[in-house]
């Protein structure tokens, strides 16, 4: 006996509607899911306009931090540091990074390029237009910050050649300058003045300043040219700013910048200040980016 029945109107009814049900049930759905997303995404981007105040003040605070205490790249806009640092008229403007930890525990050693705030007595070697606005203020700081724009009139570029308590002198029966009688080896002296005009001293460096020179030596507004203030030429180590320590631009002069042994017999032992400074600001980058990272994670994850 057959169990088969012939479909009435009312089973091809009823398949109509689960049909037609199930066709339903699926675009109302996926536009469900779709519309959650774009809530989501929707939220998302209006979460991150009003973060970005915040984000963008975090981000100067963290630049101000790394340039204060850590690193600031500087341009060289003057020659008085040719060949060792490019300032010259065609010659390309070398950017070095300044770095502040070797000398949070030591003072500035001979040989050492340091960057430093000169005293009133100085004249400055580049004349910078400061701005009048709080706009052009705060870009001509982040230009500075990160070498791009042309430091503070009152900035130079030296090498350390005699600190606190030394004397120096120039010049022995060779024409070189001496410090506590001892002749110094200076391999990185470009164009150096005649010698009926390169004598100067002796003075005694006091106690808390250095005297410095530049590596351009007919180019160089130094130290020698303020021995009469009433520094004799010296600056405060209170107003170095940090150690000279990688030419970063051009590319095709990126170098660590050496600390070379020009005394000798004065320095003996002493340590020479290590490179890894260097990565000092990377490692302060990622203590501020972990935080914020780990923020934003647990807010959006």
């Amino acid at each position: 006996m057959s169990t088969d029945r012939a479909r009435g109107p009312a089973d091809d009814d009823s398949a109509g509607h689960r049909a037609e049900g199930a066709r339903d049930e699926v675009p109302v759905g996926r536009f469900s899911r779709r519309a959650r997303r774009r809530d989501r995404e929707e939220q998302k981007k209006g979460s991150l306009l009003k973060e970005l105040p915040i984000l963008l003040v975090v981000a100067f605070v963290l630049a101000l931090l790394v340039k204060t205490f850590l690193v600031q790249a500087f341009f060289i806009p003057s020659g008085s540091m040719e060949t060792t640092l490019h300032g010259c008229t065609g010659c390309t403007g070398d950017r070095v990074l300044v770095t502040k930890p070797p000398y949070w525990f030591s003072d500035p050693q001979p040989g050492d390029i340091v960057v430093f705030q000169g005293p009133d007595t100085w004249t400055p070697e580049v004349e910078v237009a400061e701005p009048t606005n709080w706009f052009s203020s705060a870009a001509l700081f982040l230009g500075r910050a990160i070498g791009v724009a042309p430091p503070s009139e009152d900035d130079y570029v030296k090498r350390v050649i005699a600190t606190g308590g030394q004397t120096v002198l120039c010049c022995d029966d060779q024409g070189r300058i001496t410090v506590d009688g001892q002749p110094l080896d200076e391999p990185y002296i470009y164009q150096n003045t005649p010698p009926e005009s390169r004598s100067f001293g002796p003075v005694t460096v006091p106690e808390g300043r250095l005297w410095v020179m530049g590596d351009h030596r007919s180019a160089s507004a130094d130290s020698r040219s303020h021995v009469s203030d009433q520094y004799s030429g010296t600056i405060a180590v209170d107003d170095v700013i940090g150690k000279a320590s990688v030419i970063v631009w051009p590319f095709s002069r990126f170098t660590f910048l050496d600390s070379p042994d020009i005394q000798p017999q004065q320095v003996e032992g002493a340590a020479p200040q290590a490179d890894v400074v260097a990565v000092a600001p990377v490692l302060l980058g990622l203590a501020g980016a972990v935080p914020v990272t780990a923020w934003r994670r647990r807010r959006y994850g």
